[in-house]
Formats: C-alpha cells, structure tokens, sequence
C-alpha cells in the first residue's frame, strides 16, 4: 500500500497562522466526534469517591496522562505519523491495530472507535481537505481515533509535537470538562487544573518519543475497572 506524500510538516511559528488555526480546530470541544459523551472512566471513578475535590482530580488525570496515554498513544501516534511520511500504510494499518488492542476495557475500546468512526466521516465530508488518498485506511474494519487524528494532522501540515501535544489537550480538556460537571468542580478551580496538568506535556512527549516498540503499552487496573464498572451505575452522564 502507498500513495503520494499529500503534505510536508513544519513546526508551527508565529509566522504561520493557518497551521496554529488548524491545530486549534483539530482539538476544539466543538470537533464533533463525541468525545464530550465519555468520561474515559472518570464518572465512576468519581462515584467511588476517588476523586472528589481538585487535588486527586489532578492525581488521576496525571496519572493516566503519565502512565497510558505517553506509553500508549502518544508514543505510538509517533509511529503512525512516520507511516504516513513513508507511504507505509501496511504500517500504519499494523499501529492503528495495536493500538486497539492495548485498550483494557470494552468500554474505552468503544469509545475510541466511536471516536475514531465519528472523525473518518467528519474527514470525508470537509470541503478543504482531501482524505482521498486515505480510504483504504478509512475502510479498515476499525480504525482508533489516534490514527484518524494523526492523518488529520499530516493533512494539515502539523509538525508531530504539535500534534501530540494537541492531542495531549484534548484529552486533558475533556477530563477537566467532565470533573468540572461530576465532581463538580468551580470554573476557576478547572482553569487552574488545565494549567497545572498541560505543564507536563512537554515531558510527557520527550518520554514518549524514547520509547521503543518493546516498551510500548502499559496497565492501570483501577482505570480498567472505573470504566468496565460504569455500566452499573445507576444514573449516569456519559456513556464511559
């Protein structure tokens, strides 16, 4: 499998504000892929009472962010972003099923691929961008949203850290949001949160970026089971 290369990244400076703007609506709120329904288990780790003010707010999300989403899909977003470079998408295709498969529930597999459907049609049906070289990908039986979200970005240009660190906020972003509404949390206490944890981004990709295939993956049984055990709640927000 191979095509053309439809895009060369460049970091994003000042001086170019179309590329800043993408990357901005790549990690809106308002990109309509759904992640505002699921919690990523959160609403039941709330629940139990594991997180309950701003501190262990913090502390999970940290967590996750430093022992998951860097182990996981951040370092193996690199990856993918390397397939598209070389017109490798047996590569990439290779990735985007590894990546499934490191998900520890059914419930946070569901809400990758619903993400990750949700982002193939939002791609197809954009007027400026051509995804057309991507459709064998697209027709894969299930793609994640990592994948989807790391063509967006070669699509648009991104240089690689920015697109990990965008995807770092938008994960960041929705669980902030969520706390904000289940623990709850005040508008101020989120604003500060969304400062205190994007500090680690940085970091958080160096590690990622060193890692290699023999380290990929991780496990985090508690997060496993908060999301597995959302189904038994009695009333609940979101669908994770």
């Amino acid at each position: 499998m191979g095509h053309q290369n439809q895009a060369i990244a460049m970091p994003i400076s000042h001086s170019d504000p179309v590329k800043l703007n993408r990357l901005l609506q790549l990690c809106s709120a308002n990109l309509p892929v759904g992640g505002f329904s699921f919690s990523q288990g959160l609403e039941y780790a709330v629940e139990m009472g594991w997180i309950n003010d701003p501190i262990s707010c913090f502390n999970w999300t940290s967590l996750n962010l430093s022992e998951s989403l860097a182990r996981t899909d951040i370092a193996i977003l690199k990856r993918l972003y390397s397939a598209l470079q070389q017109n490798e998408l047996e590569e990439f295709a290779y990735w985007n099923q590894h990546l499934i498969a490191c998900r520890e529930s059914s419930e946070l597999r569901l809400a990758d691929l619903a993400m990750g459907k949700a982002m193939v049609r939002l791609l197809r049906q954009l007027n400026n961008v051509d995804s057309t070289a991507y459709s064998e990908l697209f027709a894969l039986t299930e793609i994640s949203f990592v994948s989807v979200f790391a063509i967006s970005a070669y699509l648009c240009k991104l240089d690689l850290k920015s697109a990990q660190s965008g995807f770092c906020w938008t994960y960041i972003d929705n669980q902030v949001a969520a706390a904000t509404k289940l623990v709850p949390l005040g508008q101020t206490q989120a604003q500060n949160l969304l400062f205190d944890l994007s500090e680690k981004v940085g970091e958080l990709i160096e590690f990622a970026n060193q890692l290699d295939n023999s380290e990929l993956g991780g496990s985090l049984p508690r997060l496993a089971m908060a999301s597995a055990w959302h189904e038994t709640q009695y009333t609940r927000l979101f669908r994770s």
